[in-house]
This record gives C-alpha cells, structure tokens and sequence, in this order.
C-alpha cells in the first residue's frame, strides 16, 4: 500500500471517528439519534441500499447521523451510478454522505529470511451515497410511502419471541441488569420495573449482546471487563450499538431513562476513541457479529423476515 493511500485510509478513521467524539463531547450519543421522540411514529428501521439490502455495522451508524441531521425521512440510500443506472438523476447542488467499505487484499511479501510470503493486508474506502429524496426521476417504486408500522402489541410479541428463540437463560430480579460470563445467565429487574415494553427490550437486547461474547457464540474476550476500564468501556460499547440495531432490527423504538453509569461511559468511550481512532470501526463490526448470531439463532421463517 503506498504511503498516500495509507494516509486516506487513517484519514477516514479520523474523520469519522471526530464527528462522533463532538456528538459524545456534548452528551449525545450519536446512535440513539434515531430513537429520538421525533421518530418514534414512524418506522425505525436500518439504512438500506436502493437494492432493499440493509447496510450493516459502521456504516448504520453514519447514514443514521446523516439521516437524522439532514431530516430525510426515506432510509434509503444509493450511489450516484445506481441512480443514473434507475433513470434517475441527483438534484443539482446536492452533497452525498460518507459509507465505508472495509475488505482484504493479499499481497506477496519477504519474511525475514528473504522467502515470499502471502499476507492479508486490510484495506477500508471511502465513497458517497444520496438519499433517495435527493434524486429525481426514480421509478415510482422508490417514492412509495413505507410500509405501515405493525402495531406496538404485534411488535413486542415478536421481540419476545426472538429472545425466547435465542436460548439465553434470562432470570428476573433486583435492581440491576446484567450478564454473568461465569454462570452463563443474564440477570434482568423485575418487567414492571421499566417504562415500558419497548424499554424493558432494549436492556434485554443490550444484555443479549453481552450474552454472544462466550467461546462457544461469537468469542469475545471478557477476562478483562472487571478489572480494565479500557477493555469496559470497549465492551459496553459493543453492546450499546449491538442493543441499537436489534432494536431497529425488531421495529422497537425505546425511550430510555438514563442510567447512572452512562456519564462515566460517555468519559471512558472519549478516552478510548481519543487514543484509537479504529476502536468505533471495531465496535460496531463486533456489534454486528453479534446480532447477526443472535438473528441465525432464530427460527428459518424469522430469518427470511429479518433479510
């Protein structure tokens, strides 16, 4: 990789990850955006491609800022070809936002005893994509009104069916909301404790996440959670956005009361994201990994539903 490109590649982290740090910096954490009380009649759901394939991982988190704080309602996204490729054309003036596209080359290179060896070198690229609501003359397919929301009751009854399918042993009690890494259990207060049914399945899909991170699910190392702050704070980040998009995933629109330990995360993900600027790239790829085993855990027609 030359010089220049490995420039651009440190660039795109940086950029990204300073336009979260200024949302973190002012108390917001920049991927509750979509949950907003602005939002919660009407659908919440992941970007998707003109395609209808929902975007994943880091890539969710961008277009959700980008939709949210440019106040496009359509949550889909394409490029500047596929919209000439549709008969379409982006409005003149109109700026596109930022997707990433993170992948591998292999490349031959000398070990230390001058012998070639095969590598994988990780690459990421950066390119542009408009909303829909940013072209013109789309097929009408494109500017059809979405899909009626199912209703609030129809939704939690789904939810409660996905973490009954996932085989997480789920016990009720307490005050407190957690995962055991040593017992295996994930610990829940009591249902009447929460808001509502909506906010009682964000902590559960916050703990579920937790939940994958065992050897024998996804393999996330927690030997360290209890005694390094950094690897803490890493980990509760992974689950923060893996609760943000299983709620998406299972049209769950929570409000959430403020915890009292999320000051102190707010403090300890700027510290991490100040020192690593891949470290939200990495969250949000385990987070992904994440819910995507918890959604193969579910029955093969739910699997349909959720592609």
């Amino acid at each position: 990789m030359t010089k220049k490109a490995e420039s651009e590649r440190v660039d795109i982290y940086t950029r990204i990850t300073d336009r979260i740090v200024e949302d973190l910096e002012q108390g917001v954490r920049p991927w509750m955006k979509p949950w907003s009380a602005a939002n919660t009649d009407g659908r919440i759901t992941r970007p998707v491609r003109h395609s209808g394939l929902p975007y994943s991982g880091m890539n969710v988190l961008l277009l959700w800022s980008e939709q949210m704080s440019r106040g496009f309602s359509s949550s889909m996204w394409m490029t500047f070809k596929h919209a000439l490729e549709l008969g379409g054309s982006v409005r003149k003036g109109e700026t596109g936002s930022t997707v990433v596209f993170a992948s591998r080359f292999t490349k031959s290179v000398a070990d230390e005893n001058g012998n070639d060896v095969d590598r994988e070198i990780p690459f990421l690229k950066a390119y542009s994509v408009f909303n829909i609501e940013q072209i013109d003359g789309l097929p009408d397919t494109y500017y059809a009104p979405p899909a009626k929301v199912r209703d609030p009751v129809e939704r939690i009854e789904s939810a409660d069916r996905f973490f009954k399918a996932t085989g997480a042993v789920i016990r009720h009690g307490g005050n407190q909301a957690y995962y055991s890494p040593v017992m295996d259990y994930i610990q829940m207060p009591p249902f009447e404790a929460f808001r509502d049914a909506a906010g009682y399945a964000a902590v559960l899909s916050h703990e579920a996440t937790h939940w994958t991170a065992a050897e024998h699910r996804v393999g996330r190392d927690l030997s360290r959670y209890a005694k390094d702050r950094t690897d803490r704070a890493r980990e509760e980040l992974i689950a923060e956005l893996g609760s943000c998009f299983l709620c998406a995933d299972l049209g769950i629109a929570p409000e959430l009361e403020p915890r009292p330990d999320h000051a102190s995360y707010l403090q300890s993900w700027l510290s991490v994201l100040a020192y690593d600027k891949r470290a939200i790239f990495q969250a949000a790829a385990h987070a992904q990994r994440a819910v995507s085993f918890l959604h193969s855990l579910q029955p093969e027609a739910d699997l349909r539903a959720a592609a």
